[in-house]
Order: structure tokens, then C-alpha cells, then sequence
């Protein structure tokens, strides 16, 4: 029996220290599973951040940090097809007259997005937002299609046709994110260069205003005929019969086509057989041919490559100028979606503080209850528990509606659906909650403003919107000249056809030496035995030449405006600069009084809470004490995230943007992300 009982209670104890050898064990397991150079849980835990106040959490809530582990554990991302739209061309020699077709818009989302999913939540940091937006964001996807716009507009441009022009001003239909210091034309949004491209609204533009330039596509054109006449005669004496019948069959071509010099000539080539009753004409039927060759050479108005190619220039330097609008709106964009993801940060962060705050007070209710119970409180201390509790509920309600709009809005800019109600509902978890240090946030001003004028695309929008209204004046000068042109003219005829055998019992001599079919009359439509040479000019002077004239003098007159513009977008820099870096400073400025606010809110919690442990303070006060700190708290996560949007405006005003989130722009045209680093 004995032997029995020392085994009992042996088992016993085995039993009970079980479950707690096991616990050692799951911190080595989770050691061996951890990716090398990331950070456990655990240790995430032992360093508090700024804005995750050191509160314990429950055993069934994860904190950030391990939600944040789950999620670096990222599945492979899936290729996608990407952007790609070529102008038609075909050998096929019909293919110019058949419409061309573009692929239908693709409404899919990226596969990024679903390898973010975990658990039916989206976690995302900075670095994904921005690969997603570049992905899906319908703002850049919209801006993609000019770019094959442009060329369609070159293309037309080099058949001798006018500039369309292409719009290139910032699009903005994604919601939210937009900075409420302003944030300046980083993106091209109010340079000049952004309207070069094409007029827009009522006024029409002298851009592109000259001589009218010919299509310089060949144009081809053919007629044929089959006509009978029947016309009754007055008398015989000229057709020898009382009706007069015809029957003839025509064919005329004309091929034409004009150079970048002015040049134009026309070939046209007529042929014409006719059979008649007529007793008198000598030939039935009667064979025509006749060659015809007009070169034409403007010598003042139209006359030059200038003018006939000012299109072409324009065109060309339009895209260019959607090459820097399209960089715009990526900037455009990324910082949009960087001040949408800290927002998301702010409200995520608020709402976690609003939560501990709620906890507490209702902890706090629930130990003043249980002294009520046993006198030591007054019912007057319970009420202002109950009446706290309330009142962070309602502070919950409203942080919690603030995250999902969030998380909406952000779900909106990476997305090009949310369509599945899965989706729309999901909840999303940033993973960075502090931007990385911003390295222009040290540099002198002067150096800022330099590297502004050199990066942002706008200036160079506003470089080349300069030197088209430059070549403008160039070309519309032309428009003020008379037109002279110098015309050469041959031509060639060629007559054959049988001979009439109602014409041969007549008293006339009906014999000929034509040829009698039609290939002896072509072929004396070149042999110059029927020629005819012509030679001379063509002057036409516009008395007065008014259009013309008002035409140049605006001209003038909009360029001396594109100049104060330029100026103007020059100041512009200079302020976007400045005030970026202000905004900067005082975001800096902000976090650090936070800072210190919420260090000083988080030492009186705690003399507040010892104090109530020694019984020199009331639970109330130490609640008080706590909504003290949770209100220092929110403050400084609105800090914070003013601190991370005043370096996305920075980087927007400088054009660095694009460089410190290592977005390639070659990625951007093409939908799909592959040079980002992880």
C-alpha cells in the first residue's frame, strides 16, 4: 500500500508540471521556426515603441508585433499579365481600313493582394501599399492609357494630320489622403507644361496655327462610268441621223500625295471608249486616253520642314510631356496613398488605445462595485465609474467607425474593385507604424530647392511647354506670307478605235492611221506625239490679312504669358520647398512635445496607481489619471502621423519621391511591380 501511494502522488506531481514544461519548450520551438534577422514576439514585447503604450495584453489578443510576425510570413506573389498596348500595324494590305481594337480593361486585382490575406485579415505595410497602388490604383491606370494615346497622336501627326494633344493633368479619383498644409505641384498638377499638351475648354489655342498642310498619305481615287444617250437631232446635217445614239464606258484615276517640303503633284489618267450612229464620225468605237502630271511647289506661305512638320515636333514633344506627366501622377499617387496609410496607422493606433482605455475603466467599475459591496467606497464613486465606462464606450464607438473608413479608404486606393463583400469587410493591419528617417529632412534649403528644379517633373513640363510655344512662333510667322507657288504641267493624249462602217459609204474619206485598240493609244499618250508642256505660278494675296495677323500677334502674346508662368512656377518651387521643410520642423517639433506629454501622462499613471495600492489615492483618481494618458497617447499618434505626412510632402516637393520608395517607373507603365526590394 505504501509502494501504491508513493506512485500515486509521484504521478500526480508529473501530472501537474506538464503542462508548464511544455511552455518552456514552445519559446525554443518558436525560436527554430523564426526567420533568420527577424524578431520574436517576445522580443518585440521587452521594446515598447512610442506608440504602443506597455500594457499587457489578454491571452486571446495578439499584439502588433505578432500579428505583424504572421504576416511577414508572405506567400510567393503570383505573375500577372502586364500593361502592354502596341499601335496597330499589319502587312495585310486591307488592315488600314479596318478598325483596331484594344484588350478590354482588366478590373482583376493583383495577386500581391491575396498574398497578403492572412486569417481573413489584409496585413499591409508602406511597401506593399505603394507595390499595390502601383498595381491597381485606378488613377494610374487611367494615366496609362495616355501614353499610348500620344504615340496614336504622332502617328496621325506623320501622315500630315493635326496634334490632338494629349491630357496630362493629374488625375485624383481616389479618395482620402489628400494633406491639409496643401501640398504643392510636386506632381505637375498646376505647371504650365500640363496644359501644352492639347487646349482644353472653349478658347482656342493658337497652337499649331500655320499654312494648311496636305495629307502626306498617298490618296488614290477612282471613277468609272457605262452611259447610254439617246437624244433626237433637230436636223441630219451634222450626225446624218435623225436619233442620235451613244453608248460610252469611262474610266478615270487620280493618285496624289504631298512631302514635308510643301511639294505635291497629282497623276490622273483618263480612258474613255464610245460607240455612236452617227454617219459622220470617222471612228466607232472611239478610244481616248489621256496622261496628266501637275507638280506644285509652294515658295513663301507653306514652303519648308518647319511648317509642314510643326505637328510632328508637337507631337513628339507631347510625348514627352506625358512621359513627365505620367512620372506626376505616380508621385501623385504614392504620396496620396503614404498620408492614406498613416491615417490608417492613426486610427488603427487610436482605436487599440481607446480599447485599454475601456478596459481599464471597466476594470475600475468592476473593483469599486466590489468595494461598494463591502462599504469601503460610496455609491457617489461607483456612479462616476459607470458614467467613465460610458463614456469610453462612446469614444470606442467613434474610433472604431474612424478605422473602418480607414481601412476603407485604403482598401479603395489599392484596390481597382472591392466588389466582393468579403473584401470590403476584411479588416486590414498596418505593419509599420514609424516611417523610416527621411534623409532630406537634414539638408540645407538651398540644396533642396536645386535638387527640386532638377527632379520634379513639372519643371521639365514646363521647359518643353516653353521651347513648343518658342517653335510656335517660328512656324506661325509662315501663315503671313502670300502664297506663291511654282506648277509644272504635262500632258499626254492618245486616240485610237475602229473604223466607223457607216462612215465608209459616205463621200468623205473615213481612213486613218490610229491605232485600233486601246494599248496602240496608250502607249502614243506617252510617246510625245501629243504633247503638251506648262509651266508657271500661281499668287495669291490676302489684302489686309487680318486673321493671319491677329494669329501672330497673339501668339506673341501667349508666349509672353507662358513666360510669367514659367517665373511663376520658378517662385512656386521655391515655396513648395520652404514650406515643406517648415512643415517638417514643425511636425518634429509636435512629436517631441507629445512625446514628452505622453511620458509625463504615463509617470503620473503610475505614482497615481502606487499611491492607490498604498490607500493615499482613490481608484477614480488613478482612472483619471489613465483617460490622462490615453488622451496624451491619441495626441501623439496625431503627431506622428503628421510627422510622416510632412516627409511624404517633402519628398513630393523636392521630387524624391520616387527614389526613396524605390518605385521604378518602368513598373508603373507596365502595371507590375518587380524591382521594389522586400
Amino acid at each position: 500500500m505504501a509502494v501504491a501511494l508513493c506512485c500515486l502522488v509521484s504521478s500526480s506531481t508529473l501530472a501537474q508540471t506538464a503542462p508548464s514544461s511544455s511552455q518552456e519548450q514552445q519559446p525554443s520551438q518558436q525560436q527554430q521556426t523564426t526567420a533568420p534577422g527577424a524578431t520574436t514576439p517576445a522580443q518585440q514585447q521587452a521594446t515598447p515603441t512610442p506608440d504602443a503604450p506597455t500594457v499587457t495584453p489578454t491571452p486571446m489578443q495578439q499584439t502588433i508585433a505578432q500579428q505583424a510576425q504572421q504576416a511577414q510570413q508572405v506567400g510567393p506573389v503570383t505573375s500577372q499579365a502586364p500593361f502592354h498596348i502596341e499601335l496597330p500595324h499589319s502587312r495585310n494590305p486591307f488592315a488600314p481600313y479596318m478598325p483596331s481594337t484594344v484588350p478590354p480593361t482588366n478590373l482583376t486585382n493583383s495577386p500581391r493582394l491575396q498574398s497578403l490575406e492572412r486569417d481573413g485579415k489584409l496585413y499591409v505595410s508602406l511597401r506593399d501599399a505603394i507595390a499595390l497602388a502601383i498595381e491597381n490604383n485606378l488613377d494610374i491606370a487611367y494615366f496609362r492609357y495616355n501614353l499610348p494615346i500620344a504615340q496614336a497622336d504622332l502617328l496621325r501627326t506623320k501622315a500630315g494630320g493635326f496634334a490632338n494633344g494629349v491630357n496630362t493633368s493629374i488625375a485624383q479619383g481616389t479618395q482620402g489622403g489628400f494633406s491639409s498644409s496643401g501640398v504643392g505641384s510636386g506632381g505637375g498638377g498646376g505647371s504650365t507644361g500640363a496644359t501644352a499638351a492639347g487646349a482644353q475648354g472653349l478658347v482656342t489655342s493658337t497652337l499649331g496655327n500655320g499654312a494648311p498642310i496636305s495629307s502626306f498619305d498617298p490618296q488614290l481615287a477612282v471613277q468609272a462610268l457605262v452611259d447610254h444617250t439617246t437624244l433626237v437631232q433637230v436636223n441630219k446635217s451634222q450626225t446624218g441621223v435623225p436619233i442620235l445614239k451613244q453608248n460610252t464606258i469611262e474610266v478615270a484615276s487620280s493618285y496624289s500625295q504631298a512631302f514635308s517640303l510643301g511639294t505635291n503633284f497629282t497623276i490622273t489618267d483618263f480612258g474613255e471608249r464610245q460607240t455612236t450612229n452617227s454617219i459622220f464620225n470617222i471612228l466607232s468605237p472611239q478610244l481616248t486616253t489621256n496622261f496628266n502630271l501637275t507638280i506644285n511647289q509652294p515658295l513663301l506661305q507653306g514652303f519648308g520642314l518647319a511648317t509642314n512638320q510643326r505637328f510632328m515636333h508637337i507631337a513628339k514633344q507631347n510625348l514627352q510631356l506625358t512621359d513627365l506627366g505620367f512620372r506626376a501622377q505616380v508621385i501623385a499617387t504614392i504620396t496620396q496613398v503614404e498620408n492614406i496609410y498613416w491615417d490608417l496607422v492613426s486610427a488603427y493606433q487610436d482605436a487599440q488605445i481607446k480599447e485599454r482605455s475601456l478596459a481599464y475603466a471597466n476594470e475600475t467599475l468592476s473593483d469599486d462595485q466590489k468595494q461598494l459591496q463591502l462599504q469601503n467606497v460610496p455609491a457617489m464613486q461607483v456612479m462616476k465609474d459607470e458614467a467613465a465606462v460610458a463614456t469610453a464606450e462612446g469614444d470606442l464607438t467613434v474610433a472604431k467607425a474612424t478605422l473602418r473608413l480607414n481601412e476603407l479608404l485604403i482598401k479603395n486606393a489599392l484596390t481597382k474593385t472591392i466588389e466582393d463583400p468579403a473584401l470590403a469587410d476584411m479588416p486590414v493591419i498596418p505593419l509599420d507604424l514609424i516611417g523610416s528617417p527621411d534623409p532630406k529632412a537634414g539638408e540645407p534649403i538651398d540644396q533642396l530647392i536645386i535638387e527640386a528644379e532638377k527632379n520634379r517633373p513639372d519643371v521639365a513640363e514646363d521647359q518643353i511647354a516653353m521651347q513648343i510655344a518658342q517653335n510656335n512662333l517660328k512656324t506661325i510667322k509662315n501663315e503671313l506670307l502670300p502664297r506663291l507657288s511654282l506648277y509644272g504641267q504635262y500632258i499626254g493624249v492618245g486616240i485610237g478605235g475602229l473604223m466607223n462602217p457607216a462612215c465608209a459609204s459616205q463621200i468623205i474619206d473615213c481612213s486613218t492611221t490610229l491605232p485600233s485598240d486601246f494599248a496602240g493609244a496608250f502607249q502614243d499618250t506617252f510617246n510625245y506625239s501629243s504633247p503638251e508642256y506648262q509651266v508657271g505660278f500661281s499668287l495669291v494675296v490676302t489684302l489686309r490679312n487680318r486673321v493671319a495677323k491677329a494669329d501672330q500677334f497673339r501668339a506673341v502674346l501667349d508666349y509672353r504669358q507662358k513666360e510669367l508662368s514659367y517665373e511663376q512656377q520658378k517662385k512656386q518651387i521655391l515655396l513648395d520647398v520652404r514650406n515643406a521643410q517648415y512643415s517638417l520642423q514643425q511636425a518634429q517639433a509636435r512629436v517631441n512635445a507629445a512625446q514628452k506629454a505622453r511620458d509625463l501622462a504615463q509617470k503620473t499613471f503610475d505614482i497615481s496607481k502606487q499611491e492607490q495600492n498604498l490607500g493615499a489615492m482613490s481608484a477614480y483618481d488613478t482612472l483619471t489619471s489613465e483617460q490622462a494618458l490615453a488622451v496624451a497617447q491619441s495626441a501623439l499618434v496625431v503627431a506622428q502621423t503628421a510627422f510622416e505626412k510632412a516627409k511624404a510632402y517633402i519628398d513630393q516637393a523636392t521630387g524624391f519621391t520616387l527614389d526613396r520608395t524605390d518605385v521604378s517607373i518602368d513598373d508603373a507603365k507596365s502595371g507590375v511591380v518587380t524591382h521594389m526590394q522586400p
